[in-house]
C-alpha cells in the first residue's frame, strides 16, 4: 500500500476504533499524527488500553519583535488581575462618558464581572466580561465582533497584557483604536490602564 494512503487509512480508522472503545481522540492528537506521522501513545495501566498522549507544544509565540509567553495563572492571580483590569476600565469609561456630550443615551454599568458600555444607537454596546473557567476576558464589540483575550507576559515584563492570540493585539490597543474613532473630539488613552 502507498505510504500516504496507508497513513490516511490509519488516520481514518484509528479514531473510529478508539471511539468504539469508549476513548475520545482529541484534535491535537490527530494534528500531531498528521504532522509527525506517528501517534503519541501512553499506556493506561488501569484499563490496559492504549490512549493518545497529549503532545505538549512550546507556549512561546512571537507576535511582535518581543517573544511573548502564555501565562498560566493560578486562580487567585487571575481573579486579582481580572478585577484590576475591569475596575480600571469601568472607571475610565465612566470618566469618558461624563466628559462627552456627543453620545446621547450612553451608559456604563459594571457588576458581577460584566462591564457593559452603551454608546447610543449609532455606535452600539460593548460588553467586556471575565470568563473564569478559561481564565480569559471576553469582549463583544459592535465594530470588530467577539474576541477572547488571554493574559500573556512579555520577557522582562512582570505586568503582562490581555492578548487576542489570533492577531496579537491587546485589549487596550483594540479599545484605544475603536473608542478613539468614536470619541474623536476627546483624548482617549487606554494604554495608561493596568494590563
Amino acid at each position: 500500500m502507498n505510504r500516504s494512503i496507508e497513513q490516511g487509512y490509519k488516520m481514518f480508522t484509528a479514531p473510529r476504533l478508539l471511539r468504539a472503545s469508549g476513548i475520545f481522540m482529541t484534535s491535537k492528537y490527530i494534528r500531531n499524527y498528521k504532522q509527525f506521522g506517528t501517534p503519541f501513545w501512553h499506556a493506561e495501566t488501569t484499563t490496559g488500553i492504549n490512549i493518545p498522549k497529549v503532545h505538549t507544544e512550546q507556549t512561546t509565540k512571537a507576535y511582535s519583535s518581543q517573544a511573548e509567553t502564555d501565562c498560566s495563572l493560578d486562580n487567585a492571580t487571575y481573579e486579582r488581575v481580572c478585577a484590576e483590569t475591569l475596575d480600571a476600565l469601568s472607571d475610565y469609561f465612566d470618566e469618558l462618558m461624563e466628559q462627552t456630550n456627543d453620545l446621547p443615551g450612553s451608559d456604563v454599568a459594571y457588576g458581577d464581572g460584566v462591564l457593559t458600555i452603551k454608546l447610543g444607537s449609532a455606535h452600539g454596546t460593548y460588553v467586556i466580561n471575565r470568563q473564569t473557567p478559561n481564565k480569559q476576558i471576553w469582549l463583544s464589540s459592535p465594530s470588530s465582533g467577539p474576541k477572547r483575550f488571554d493574559f500573556v507576559t512579555s520577557s522582562g515584563d512582570n505586568n503582562g497584557k490581555w492578548i487576542y492570540k489570533h492577531s496579537g493585539e491587546s485589549l487596550h490597543e483594540l479599545l484605544q483604536l475603536e473608542i478613539g474613532n468614536i470619541l474623536k473630539n476627546q483624548t482617549v488613552n487606554f494604554k495608561q490602564l493596568p494590563y
